[in-house]
């Protein structure tokens, strides 16, 4: 089934229901005067992040959520039953627009975030609340009043504590598949993944992390060239960038710059993460071109990490790497709350 990271709705809450205009009538009471009671208030519509949830793919299905409407007030100064919420699950992650003025309204980090999308209308006040001094059996009530709705976007962001960056046919899938039981598509032939692919990295003796392959970007994404914008922003959450190259592409100098111009044009502090740079497909050269190019990175001052996919040389340093780098950072943020924490 496809990954839809993208949507489109219409949001309608509940109206709220009318107010009753009722009298006490009983058998030896003697203008009992009015018992009209208020109508209950419409239904919200509520959107809320779940775990369970991981692509937007029901609302190629539906796009229009409507909550119930408030039902009205009954005699005998019965109020009326509030209308049934509608609730909307999606992932969390997602990010709330709205459509219009494509402001951005909510952002539902974490399990369990809500907002309410589309308040409903208040019910309108039976008789009772009419009645005064001067007006004793007043023979009017208020309507209810209707429910919000607008139309809002809604566009997923993944949750993942790394992403795998670099152009087409770079081998990040190959790489996904290595570090995770996730079993994206892999050919011999060109051609690049057109969606994010998700796997759980697990360690030795560290908790498991989530690791995505996006898809392979172009010079110009950040313009929307390519599929531009529509994955590029799946990698704003990520704790760690891999920056994954083909080093048997002779281009591969150009090829490193088109994703690093890509990611700073795209926003300044993505390309402040920390990424750590990965040289793949080193079985397809020789040792001594390997080391002649690696050379190459290594005078700019990175540290690059050798590896193939293929063969699987360098896979457990990389998994080893990445545990250590998270570790520190992990202890690095607790000490730091400590710090925040103390008197």
């Amino acid at each position: 089934m496809a990954f839809i990271d993208e949507a489109k709705f219409f949001v309608k809450a509940g109206d709220g229901g009318d107010g009753c205009v009722s009298f006490r009538r009983e058998k030896y009471v003697a203008k009992g005067g009015p018992n009209g009671g208020d109508g209950g208030k419409g239904g919200d519509v509520i959107v809320k992040a779940s775990k369970r949830i991981q692509s937007l793919i029901d609302f190629r299905f539906r796009s229009h959520f409507k909550a119930d409407r408030g039902r009205g007030g009954q005699g005998k100064d019965m109020h009326g039953k509030k209308g049934e919420d509608c609730i909307i699950e999606v992932p969390a992650g997602s990010v709330i627009k709205d459509d219009e003025s494509g402001e951005t309204v909510a952002d539902l980090l974490h399990d369990g975030d809500t907002y309410i999308a589309a308040h409903g209308g208040d019910g309108g006040l039976g008789n009772t609340r009419f009645a005064t001094g001067t007006n004793r059996t007043p023979r009017f009530a208020s309507k209810g009043v209707p429910g919000e709705e607008r139309w809002l976007r809604i566009e997923l962001k993944l949750i993942a504590d790394i992403g795998l960056v670099g152009i087409p046919n770079a081998g990040k899938s190959s790489l996904l598949s290595k570090l995770s039981a996730a079993d994206p598509k892999i050919a011999d032939y060109p051609f690049t993944t057109l969606e994010p692919q998700l796997g759980v990295l697990h360690f030795k003796f560290s908790e498991p992390v989530i690791i995505a392959d996006i898809p392979g970007l172009i010079e110009g994404a950040h313009t929307g060239v390519g599929l531009g914008h529509n994955f590029l922003r799946h990698i704003e959450r990520t704790r760690i960038l891999l920056h994954v190259i083909d080093l048997s592409d002779d281009n591969f100098k150009k090829n490193f710059y088109t994703i690093e111009k890509e990611l700073q044009a795209y926003k300044e502090e993505l390309f402040e993460r920390t990424r750590f740079l990965v040289l793949n497909k080193i079985d397809l050269l020789d040792p001594a071109n390997v080391q002649r190019r690696a050379k190459w990175f290594r005078e700019k001052g990175l540290a690059p990490l050798l590896l193939s996919c293929l063969t699987g040389h360098g896979i457990e340093e990389l998994k080893q790497v990445l545990e250590d780098y998270l570790d520190a950072v992990s202890r690095a943020d607790l000490l730091a709350a400590e710090v925040k924490d103390a008197p």
